[in-house]
């Protein structure tokens, strides 16, 4: 059964949620004393912290994007490889045997430029098989290992780079997951420190009790302070 995927609890950005965290930490510090009543002491302060520095050290989802975009530039270009050595055969078949005969048909290159990328790799070795089934007839129009074995090479690079760039899909996938399962760990976290700091100063310092706040941007945190200061 597949794994659904796990949704993200807060609805701002994972820099936020970082910065927010490491700020609530600072005041959870100075307020150790208050802190320690209800049973979150410095080490569990220190944990916290930890989780921090190991989600802000996480790959993000840009820098993961770069490299699945890289492995499909370059999937595409051997595609484009493997097309042209194809074509480069049909030609020379071309020459021979009308494209309505079942000969030529027999290769498959029909619509090859709307093929996926299954389906032309699946050409690619259809089209050696039939050339070296055919290379009798075709030997006339310098159709030899030569020519044949391009188009190998070629399907095999695409084969490669087509394995490459699906790992980085999935390696993307698994990686945006950790990150979302991390940081609703965190999420988690800075709720807790906040409800325990608002109840400490709720009846006591109504700054420090706001100061707690969850706020759904770091520009809205800023927002709220300057309206205090002014």
């Amino acid at each position: 059964m597949k794994k659904q995927p796990t949704n993200r609890k807060y609805n701002f950005p994972d820099a936020d949620l970082y910065l927010q965290s490491i700020e609530r930490i600072q005041y959870a510090r100075r307020d150790i004393t208050a802190f320690e009543s209800y049973s979150y002491g410095i080490e569990k302060i220190k944990a916290f912290y930890n989780l921090c520095e190991k989600f802000k050290n996480l790959p993000d989802d840009d820098e993961l994007l770069g490299d699945q975009m890289i492995t499909t530039e370059k999937k595409d270009k051997a595609a484009e490889n493997l097309k042209s050595a194809i074509r480069s055969l049909m030609t020379r078949v071309a020459i021979k045997y009308n494209n309505r005969t079942g000969r030529y048909r027999k290769f498959g290159t029909a619509k090859m430029g709307d093929m996926s990328d299954a389906q032309l790799l699946f050409c690619g070795r259809r089209v050696v098989r039939v050339a070296r089934a055919q290379i009798d007839f075709l030997a006339d129009l310098g159709v030899n290992e030569n020519i044949i074995g391009r188009i190998v090479e070629a399907a095999k690079q695409f084969e490669q780079a087509l394995n490459i760039q699906q790992d980085k899909i999935a390696d993307r996938d698994i990686a945006v997951e950790r990150r979302v399962e991390l940081g609703n760990k965190i999420y988690d976290e800075l709720v807790l420190i906040c409800n325990i700091g608002k109840d400490i100063w709720a009846e006591k310092d109504p700054v420090k009790y706001e100061a707690y706040t969850i706020y759904e941007s770091n520009n809205e945190q800023k927002k709220a302070r300057k309206n205090k200061e002014g």
